[in-house]
């Protein structure tokens, strides 16, 4: 017997109730007309004048709601949410060289930072060290340049990393930067067992929309599973993947396929981790999610909800799991960098209090707020400072901390909340009949939904249907911000030079006997007994590069290029 609920006798008179308002409502349409001609959210799904409790009577409060802590999640993983603990506040950072960046990380923790989150540079994104010709005019441009292990301890020089948690931008080489965190800590005289944090490591959304490409799907998928597995027997705090949907919404797709995508990466990785061995128990628990929050604020708010309850759903149905973290969706937030404009960049201020504030009422366990010259470049120390307020503000001001899941039982809020989810399982069974993430990949199923709703989104732009303040209503010239910050073009001849200088002091037939075993793990077959992590570990501690490390990746697994399809 179901719980529902309204009575069916409710049900009855709202329904009769809501028709003779209907008619009212009409009737005053006719005196004033409503100023759009069709109300939808960002993300185009359209939005009705009033709901009432009609769209919500089939809802039974415990399998849909539940309680705070309690399958399905939908109101939030924590029993206590943010009564007992604030959200982390994580800002994302790196720039220039590594010391530059942990100087920003100490400018942060003093102004009330409570996690890590670094940035990395291009080339190290893609797997370059700094002097590789591929690599010119990138040096420490959109995040930190990190080629050695004494990089990554000049990057956390001075920071306890038993106490604070980092978070790690980084995807296809992934286990390498993780290697060397992993190394370095222990070098400092740091637990691996204690050290707690994330690594990016998603390669599906690589394919699907950003785009750092290193390896095939195959093995870059066989790379992440290593890591799990790592993770699960020798570094148990760690969050092995954070599943991404933030960087789907930043290529243009809608809130519920950012929502349906980023879930089936995870499925794809939970199945890809059982056949390797691993019981979802074991490994579930240290999943997380990272969501955009983007400028519509009910969708938003709806969508992590959905999120919550859908992947709750898969976990327990699908996958058999047992323990309740197995079926959390845990998550970090950032506020959407597609929503910031270069013209009145301070408008983006406002923006960003309004994305952050959809996700703390969705209930995030971390959140990064953008800064109002992200649009332009990395973060002024100006505008960071500013970006961090914000959240504090809301945190300790505002009040909003106080009720967990205050929206919970808005008649809208619930639907557009069911609605996510009917309409993402819409493309999970579809997912599920082209055979699975990597078979829609390289069909470019993923890649061209998502171009087809950047293309819609920015039609309603140019037609005015949707409103960017200071674009395509008010518009204004990009003005000059007083407080830019620029790279120095030096900084490239710096990091060359220290790097060599680093290559040249190595023991070589340590370092080869260390290079010869990841080579030896690599091509063998995927298992325990071939993880890459333990041989990475001892190779950047005998100096490898993270280059040399992904250019025997490139030789063994072989490379792949976007496909490019139009």
């Amino acid at each position: 017997m179901g719980h529902k609920m309204f009575s069916e006798s409710q049900l009855d008179r709202m329904e009769k109730e809501y028709k003779e308002w209907l008619r009212e409502y009409e009737k005053a349409l006719q005196k004033m007309p409503e100023r759009l001609e069709r109300f939808s959210t960002v993300s185009d799904m359209e939005v009705k004048a009033l709901y009432t409790p009609l769209d919500i009577k089939d809802k039974d409060y415990f399998e849909d709601l539940g309680f705070p802590g309690q399958f399905p999640f939908t109101r939030g993983v924590q029993p206590t949410m943010y009564r007992a603990r604030l959200w982390t506040m994580r800002m994302f950072a790196g720039l220039g060289t590594a010391e530059d960046t942990n100087k920003r990380f100490h400018y942060l923790i003093e102004h009330g930072e409570t996690g890590l989150s670094t940035a990395f540079d291009f080339p190290t994104l893609m797997g370059y060290d700094t002097e590789s010709p591929l690599a010119r005019g990138e040096c420490g441009k959109c995040g930190v340049a990190i080629d050695t292990i004494d990089d990554m301890q000049r990057l956390f020089a001075g920071i306890n990393l038993e106490e604070v948690t980092t978070s790690m931008t980084i995807n296809p080489p992934a286990s390498v930067i993780w290697a060397m965190y992993i190394a370095n800590a222990e070098n400092e005289g740091y637990d691996r067992k204690k050290l707690g944090g994330t690594i990016q490591n998603d390669c599906l959304k690589e394919f699907i929309a950003q785009k750092t490409l290193m390896l095939p799907p195959e093995p870059s998928l066989r790379l992440v599973v290593d890591t799990v597995e790592f993770g699960t027997y020798e570094v148990p705090r760690w969050n092995t993947i954070s599943i991404s949907g933030y960087h789907i919404r930043e290529a243009g797709a809608t809130a519920v396929q950012e929502l349906a995508f980023t879930i089936y990466d995870g499925i794809t990785y939970v199945e890809e981790c059982i056949k390797r061995g691993l019981k979802v128990d074991d490994f579930a628990g240290r999943l997380s999610f990272f969501w955009n929050s983007h400028i519509d604020f009910f969708e938003e708010i709806a969508k992590m909800r959905a999120a919550r309850r859908l992947w709750a759903r898969l976990m327990k149905d699908r996958f058999k799991a047992q323990k309740p973290r197995s079926m959390m969706c845990r998550f970090h937030t950032q506020t959407a960098g597609c929503s910031l404009t270069a013209q009145e960049p301070y408008n983006n201020i406002i923006r960003t209090t309004v994305e952050a504030l959809a996700a703390i009422l969705g209930g995030t366990q971390s959140l990064h707020t953008n800064s109002l010259d992200e649009v332009y470049m990395i973060p002024s120390e100006e505008a960071v400072r500013i970006a961090l307020r914000t959240q504090q503000i809301l945190a300790d001001e505002t009040g909003v901390a106080n009720v967990i899941d205050p929206l919970a039982g808005s008649y809208f809020v619930e639907a557009l909340t069911d609605k996510m989810e009917e309409e993402a399982m819409v493309y999970i069974r579809k997912l599920d009949e082209m055979g699975g993430m990597v078979a829609a990949i390289e069909k470019d199923y993923p890649q061209m939904e998502i171009a087809d709703a950047a293309y819609h989104f920015q039609q309603q732009v140019e037609k005015g249907e949707k409103i960017i303040i200071g674009v395509n209503k008010f518009p204004s010239a990009r003005p000059d911000l007083e407080f830019i910050l620029r790279i120095d073009d030096e900084l490239e001849n710096f990091q060359i030079e220290r790097t060599r200088q680093f290559k040249a002091r190595r023991d070589k037939v340590k370092l080869q006997k260390a290079m010869d075993e990841l080579r030896r793990r690599c091509e063998g077959p995927p298992c325990w007994e071939n993880n890459v992590m333990p041989a990475l570990i001892d190779a950047v501690r005998a100096g490898a590069t993270e280059q040399e490390c992904c250019d025997l990746y490139r030789e063994v697994f072989g490379t792949y290029s976007d496909p490019g399809t139009f």
